[in-house]
Formats: C-alpha cells, sequence, structure tokens
C-alpha cells in the first residue's frame, strides 16, 4: 500500500471554506476511486489553520492517477490560494 500524508496550513480568513471542501475532497476520492482506500481529513484542535489529510492507495500509480483526476485539479485549482503553506509525505505501508 501507498500512504500519503500531507500537511496544510491555511489562510485564517479560509479555514472554514478549506474544511468544507477538503471534506468533499476527500469524498469524491473514496467515491470516485477504487484504488483510494482511506482519505482522513484531521484538524488540530487548538491550532484551526493546521489540516492532516492521510490518504491510502494501492500502489503509487494509483496516487498518480489520483493527481491526474478531474475532481483532484479542481480540488487544487480552487484552494491553491486559502493555503499558506502546504508538505507531502510519501510512505510504502509495511
Amino acid at each position: 500500500m501507498y500512504v500519503v500524508v500531507v500537511e496544510f496550513t491555511i489562510r485564517p480568513e479560509f479555514v472554514g471554506r478549506f474544511r468544507e471542501r477538503v471534506r468533499q475532497q476527500a469524498r469524491d476520492s473514496l467515491e470516485l476511486e477504487s484504488e483510494c482506500h482511506v482519505f482522513d481529513v484531521c484538524i488540530d484542535p487548538d491550532r484551526d489553520e493546521f489540516v492532516l489529510l492521510y490518504e491510502v492507495y494501492s500502489e503509487r500509480g494509483a496516487f498518480d492517477a489520483h493527481l491526474q483526476s478531474a475532481h483532484f485539479i479542481d480540488f487544487d485549482n480552487r484552494v491553491r490560494d486559502w493555503v499558506e503553506a502546504k508538505q507531502v509525505a510519501c510512505y510504502a505501508r509495511i
């Protein structure tokens, strides 16, 4: 399995909209991508602007396909200006 962890720092004025949109992105990924098995959206209760995604795909190719999907491209374009910082880390689940 291929695991992706994404850490976002959201501009304060966009926190509510980002949370709503990223939850939709999680639903879309799970419903539209058969090789997306987990798409958790986590928040830090002490830092409203921090959002963490934990995603699990069958393999690296499935994640690459995710990045090319229409729903991901729409999400990325929509939230790009709302994001102050973003870090992505990828792992193999053992």
